[in-house]
């Protein structure tokens, strides 16, 4: 007898996502968390966590803006620090740099570990479609270079406290999946003196056309269902494509070339990628990683049974184990991350 196909969800994705789409192809969003002021530059050590924080435009006629965090207690007496450019999530669709949750992230990354870190307010789709927040991102890596090379007027929080060869890029959800493009668009750049060491992909967002066994088993889920997750895709992918498009499906992507686009060409780098087993993408997480390795990446990769999509904004227990393993990457060149509880990474159930 032949399997009966799986029954359809029933969540109104739109509901879930607290959005509405307007007759024009805008959004109009609900937004769950708060937003977040920077500190400011003469906040000094009094500031939350003695990290100040400022925000830098980026492109004035995208409106896109980098929001900077510097931890004042560590601009004294330590080397250069490194740089972690970082991307937050929200499905290409929602959220912002200035959202509380990641405001506060980059915060503690910035006092903890120390680090400089940069924050990008890319485009959200759908009203800039993919790759609007790829580009966004490229550029910001390139006003980073242009401030290193700027010693008399370079972003002085850059200029006189950060190695510029200790750079990385980091994203959660969606900001991972920015990540990977991002990395294949920085090669063949000549981004001197600007050195980026590794790439950090926490619960990357990625998708396909054909259902894998996480996204089937968890098409209820309350953060990421199977119809919220297709809605997303729908809204930010170019218009006319499918989840197979290679921005939502690395796998179908660029694998092979060599040439100035190739995740060949970026063997070298090393790679953090985490995830979860109540996650609904974590197949795919699992999957990409081997893709990874088959291509002779450099992965340090870390699965915990034990948590969902975005589980770090609620539980403040992962939020800390997941700035612990950022720490230990950055600040370290070991090929392991965390303890006993992670799971093998080549495990899938696709």
């Amino acid at each position: 007898m032949a399997e009966e196909p799986p029954t359809p969800s029933s969540i109104d994705p739109y509901k879930q996502l607290r959005i509405t789409l307007n007759p024009d192809g805008t959004l109009t969003r609900v937004n769950i968390f708060p937003n977040s002021p920077p500190t400011g530059e003469e906040s000094g050590s009094d500031s939350p966590d003695s990290v100040l924080s400022k925000d830098i435009p980026l492109n004035a006629t995208t409106n896109t803006w980098l929001r900077l965090f510097f931890p004042t207690a560590s601009s004294t007496g330590r080397g250069a620090l490194p740089l972690i450019i970082c991307f937050h999530g929200g499905g290409f669709i929602l959220f912002s740099a200035a959202s509380r949750p990641f405001h506060l992230s980059c915060c503690h990354m910035a006092r903890e570990f120390p680090a400089v870190i940069a924050s990008v307010e890319y485009r959200l789709a759908p009203e800039h479609r993919l790759p609007a927040a790829y580009d966004d991102a490229v550029e910001a890596i390139q006003w980073v270079q242009a401030q290193a090379l700027d010693r008399s007027n370079g972003e002085p929080w850059l200029r006189d406290h950060v190695d510029f060869n200790s750079c990385y890029l980091m994203g959660s959800s969606s900001g991972g999946n920015i990540v990977y493009q991002a990395a294949l668009r920085t090669v063949g750049l000549d981004l001197e003196p600007v050195e980026i060491q590794g790439f950090i992909l926490n619960q990357p967002y990625f998708g396909g056309l054909e259902r894998t066994g996480s996204e089937l088993r968890l098409k209820d889920d309350k953060i990421l269902s199977l119809p919220s997750n297709d809605l997303m895709w729908e809204l930010a992918l170019p218009v006319g494509s499918d989840r197979n498009h290679e921005y939502c499906n690395p796998m179908l992507g660029r694998l092979d070339r060599v040439g100035e686009d190739g995740l060949l060409s970026l063997r070298g780098k090393k790679w953090l990628v985490r995830g979860y087993g109540g996650d609904p993408l974590v197949d795919r997480q699992r999957v990409f990683v081997e893709m990874l390795e088959k291509s002779g990446m450099t992965v340090v990769a870390w699965f915990d049974e034990t948590g969902f999509h975005a589980v770090e904004l609620f539980d403040p227990a992962k939020a800390q184990t997941l700035l612990d393993h950022v720490k230990e990457f950055v600040y370290s060149s070991g090929r392991t991350i965390g303890d006993s509880s992670a799971v093998d990474s080549k495990k899938s159930a696709i």
